[in-house]
Formats: C-alpha cells, sequence, structure tokens
C-alpha cells in the first residue's frame, strides 16, 4: 500500500486517486498524519480490506507524509562509493577515512521535515544534497534482531537530508545535527510504500538530478549498514516508535567533492527519487543569510 497526505489528512494513495482514512475508516483511524503508523498492525490489516473507489486528486499536492515523528536518525558515510569520494577528498588534505565498523549517526530534527515539492530556502552557499532512502517504522523496535527488523518497518520514503556543509563542519566538533536542520532541509514523500510493493526492498536505485542534469545515481544494495542492520543497532541504543524515521545515507555524486565544489543557489530544481517509490521536486528559493 501507499500512504501519503492530502489537505493534512493520512490517505491512501491508488491509482485513480485516494482514499481519505479517517473518512472511510469511520473514524477508526484519525486525521493525525501519524495515526496510520501508531496502531500499524490494525491499521495494514483494515488498508487491505478497503476497495479501490477514490477521490480523484485534482488540484490537490501530497506533501509530506510522516510530518510528525517523534526521532529522526540520520547515517552517514553508508555508501561505499560515497565513502571513497570523501576518502580521494580526505587523502589531498593528508588525512585518511576508514571503512566503518559501525554506522555514524546523528539526528535531524523534525522541523527541518517538508513535503515532496516544498521549496527549499538556501541560507548559505554552502548548502548541498543527499538523495536518501528513508525508512518509516510502524511497530516499536526495542534490542531488535537483524533477521526481524523488517516486520518493524512500516514502509519507505524518498528524502533529501539537504545540508549546509560549513555549519556541519564548524567547531571544534563537527555539527551534523545542526548543518543537516534548518527549515525545509528534509524533504519526504510523495508517499510511504510498504516493502510487499517493491520486488527488492533491499535492492533499489535511487538518484538526484539538479537543473535536469543528473547528480547521484547508485543502489541501495551497496549500502554498507543494511536496513535491518541499522534497526539492530539503533534499536539496541534506545526504542525506535512507530512513525520515527531512519535516513540511511546518501550515495557519492554530492556537491561538496566534485571538482570544483557544487552547491544549491537560489532558483534550480532539486529532483530526487528512488524506483518503485516516487520522486521530489524541490525548487530552491532565497532566504536570509545568517550571521556567523
Amino acid at each position: 500500500m501507499r500512504i501519503a497526505r492530502v489537505d493534512n489528512r493520512p490517505v491512501l494513495v491508488r491509482e485513480n486517486g485516494f482514499i481519505d482514512i479517517a473518512s472511510v475508516s469511520g473514524g477508526r483511524f484519525g486525521t493525525d498524519p501519524n495515526a496510520p503508523f501508531t496502531d500499524w498492525i490494525a491499521f495494514s490489516e483494515w488498508a487491505c480490506t478497503v476497495d479501490d473507489a477514490g477521490e480523484p486528486l485534482g488540484e490537490r499536492r501530497l506533501t509530506n507524509p510522516v510530518p510528525h515523528p517523534t526521532q529522526v536518525f540520520g547515517v552517514g558515510a553508508n555508501y561505499r562509493a560515497h565513502l571513497q569520494e570523501a576518502s580521494s577528498a580526505a587523502a589531498a588534505a593528508g588525512r585518511t577515512v576508514d571503512i566503518p565498523t559501525s554506522p555514524l549517526i546523528f539526528t535531524k530534527f523534525p522541523s527541518c521535515l517538508a513535503g515532496p515539492f516544498d521549496p527549499i530556502p538556501i541560507p548559505a552557499p554552502t548548502t548541498d544534497w543527499e538523495v536518501e532512502l528513508v525508512v518509516v517504522i510502524g511497530v516499536r523496535a526495542e534490542h531488535v534482531a537483524i533477521e526481524d527488523a523488517w516486520s518493524h518497518v512500516a514502509g519507505l520514503t524518498v528524502g533529501q537530508d539537504i545540508t549546509d556543509r560549513r555549519l556541519q563542519f564548524e567547531g571544534m566538533a563537527p555539527q551534523f545535527s545542526m548543518g543537516k536542520s534548518c527549515p525545509a532541509f528534509g524533504p519526504l514523500g510523495p508517499s510511504v510504500v510498504t516493502p510487499d510493493e517493491l520486488a527488492d526492498p533491499d535492492n533499489l536505485e535511487l538518484g538526484c538530478a539538479l537543473d535536469g542534469k543528473e547528480m547521484q545515481r547508485s543502489s541501495t544494495s551497496e549500502l554498507i549498514f543494511s536496513v535491518p542492520d541499522l534497526i539492530a543497532r539503533l534499536s539496541a541504543v534506545c526504542p525506535l516508535l512507530p512513525g520515527d524515521l531512519i535516513f540511511t545515507g546518501t550515495p557519492e555524486g554530492v556537491g561538496m567533492f566534485r571538482e570544483p565544489a557544487v552547491f544549491l543557489q537560489p532558483g534550480q530544481q532539486l529532483t530526487s527519487w528512488i524506483e518503485g517509490i516516487g520522486e521530489l521536486r524541490n525548487p530552491t528559493i532565497d532566504t536570509p543569510k545568517r550571521t556567523r
């Protein structure tokens, strides 16, 4: 199934339109966009019984399908080729980057989340893109074994981990969470797709383009730490709650490691996609620059 948000209400997306979850369920599942995830097992069983009679989308737009997660986790350096491009840049600066033995975890503050077609304000000339597969938790996960991890997943969606690189590496230690949490630095969507809709949820092509020029293309099969591995490791430290998000990392092709470096500018179009899930189309706009 595919779950989205229209007019701030959770909906099921079908080929001929959408189905308002609160109305069709007779109020059993409410209008809160997180309602499908807070009672995921009951919801998924109910959703399978709903027929395809839906309302046409018309002029409405899909918005962020998971706007109010309790926790948003990010993972850095989780694709081999992305690590290699970082290693090349580090070598030029006299440093080394090793293959990690445990994932680099940070958080994106929920206030940075945005929708699949929302504009992204560009607060600094060092703003970069990072297309990512995003996991949506459906069943509370605590000390979960790798082989059981997928059973805790409600679905997958497309995300962009927009990053101000200068802010990310500012100060005594890297400020990953700050550099990745400005307004609209976390576009999501267009819908949450359950794993059973995908031929192989561990092997999905993903990529992004800037003004039509391809910048990233890879496969989630190249993840160093897979979705099940991430869930097992994170849930060993803290509970993963229904509606929580995991940004699983980005492949090679980010702007900071290009020669010369390329960063987002106001007036551009950033398009991001994942096979079988969908596409984000986010314009970039100007915003007052921060005082450093």
